[in-house]
């Protein structure tokens, strides 16, 4: 039996819980570096805090992918890994910005990077089974729109997510901390809506998708369940010696996009307080100047989540047209050269014409490279093959952190020439993906 096809709102309501999710992760994105500076780090070692992130989502994604591929409940298999990893991710947002509350237990800078160190991790507890879900619910016709309907709805969420503290300033909320205070209002409640709308498009997908019970997902991926059961252990090792060809051969491009993307996340804001606000009005990160950096350091990372988002809808008849292989590398060689031009702009608008290109990038990031790959994989380790996966977007972004302070000490502090080495990065990227060889090229 071949999978049946889903409608459009069927395969809408798989990923919607990822719109919130990424509501939350791109406040995370766009505001981390501006709250721990607040706390007391300094640009170069801030790097390192953000290895929260990539350590938390190299140990958990593989184990929650190895889980849920042997988890069937009534909610399903994928299913309670989302709405328990929501939870979770929703209470560190309400947290971290109010660190400095938290003395009694302790250090504010301390407690904020525990904070998003828990953050990260339930993130990815909650990312990792939508990749999955959508592999094992959508049949082989419909992959390149399962995929790219879950990166048009991340953008969606994106475009919010980082927007939201630039629309509480423009509605009244103070954008600088107040006397005594670390952390800016709009901020704060930023966290506080975005954890809000997390939770509620999370609920969403759990109550509207039923996912296939073991008797369907065995007839629709050939799997015997009368045939005698292996007992063996499979060790991860062995998987990994196991996985495709394809695994590598994408996870070289992981690795180039994902390190660009991290060091962007990391000094974009930096970088543009002191190319364009200029370096003594921004130097503080309580300043004016400072702070109206970070807000549009949103603003940017907003516009090229919408033109990812717009993007991402395109992608299936692109790719159906000239091969998912060139889609995806013009993509990744567009993002490239739009993070170099940065160095050569001033002005904060022509700023929103560079990151444009990271917008085409990033949609081709979150769909293309799971759309290759689930292909080749076996259906009944979908999950745990996704999350070994995941390591192609983790060290990179390790080795990122370690290499970032080091970076930006060779270039005599200057985060922009770090957004040019970015910019290289995804050109390296987007060459590599010419050596992928797909199983079926659709």
């Amino acid at each position: 039996m071949e999978k049946p096809k889903l409608s459009f709102w069927q395969i809408w309501n798989l990923s919607f819980g990822f719109l919130g999710v990424q509501i939350g992760y791109s406040l995370q994105n766009g505001n981390t570096s501006r709250i721990l500076e607040a706390l007391g780090a300094d640009v170069h070692s801030i790097g390192y805090f953000w290895l929260a992130a990539p350590l938390a989502g190299l140990v958990v994604q593989p184990i929650i992918g190895l889980s849920s591929d042997k988890t069937w409940t009534k909610l399903g298999r994928r299913i309670p890994f989302i709405f328990f990893g929501a939870i979770v991710s929703a209470l560190a947002m309400f947290f971290m910005p109010n660190a400095e509350y938290f003395t009694f237990l302790l250090p504010p800078l301390l407690f904020g990077a525990v904070m998003l160190l828990l953050m990260d991790t339930s993130f990815n507890v909650t990312m990792q089974p939508f990749r999955a879900l959508v592999g094992d619910m959508v049949n082989d016709e419909q992959r390149n729109l399962g995929y790219s309907l879950q990166s048009a709805l991340i953008n969606f969420g994106a475009v919010f997510g980082s927007l939201l503290p630039w629309i509480l300033v423009k509605i009244g909320m103070s954008n600088v901390p107040a006397e005594g205070e670390k952390v800016a209002e709009s901020v704060i409640w930023s966290f506080y809506i975005g954890g809000a709308i997390l939770l509620g498009t999370v609920l969403w997908t759990v109550f509207r998708t039923k996912e296939y019970g073991p008797k369907e997902h065995a007839e629709y991926n050939k799997i015997d369940l009368n045939a005698s059961e292996k007992k063996e252990k499979t060790s991860i090792f062995t998987l990994i010696g196991n996985a495709p060809k394809i695994f590598w051969q994408l996870g070289i491009v992981q690795f180039f996009s994902w390190f660009a993307l991290f060091l962007m996340w990391v000094y974009t804001t930096r970088a543009i307080a002191n190319q364009v606000w200029g370096h003594g009005v921004a130097l503080d990160a309580k300043s004016i100047g400072f702070n109206e950096a970070g807000d549009w350091t949103g603003v940017m990372f907003a516009f090229y989540s919408g033109v990812a988002a717009l993007f991402s809808l395109l992608i299936p008849s692109i790719a159906k047209s000239i091969g998912r292989k060139k889609t995806y590398s013009f993509s990744l060689l567009l993002g490239g050269l739009g993070l170099i031009s940065m160095f050569l702009v001033e002005d904060k608008n022509m700023l929103l014409l560079s990151i444009s290109g990271v917008g085409l990038a990033w949609a081709a990031i979150l769909a293309m490279p799971y759309a290759m790959l689930s292909g080749s994989l076996p259906a009944d380790k979908m999950g745990v093959y996704m999350g070994l996966f995941n390591a192609t977007i983790t060290l990179p972004q390790i080795a990122a952190g370690i290499l970032g302070s080091t970076l930006i000490a060779l270039f005599g502090g200057n985060p922009m020439a770090i957004i040019v080495i970015a910019g290289v990065s995804l050109l390296i990227a987007g060459s590599a993906v010419f050596f992928v060889k797909e199983k079926v090229e659709v």
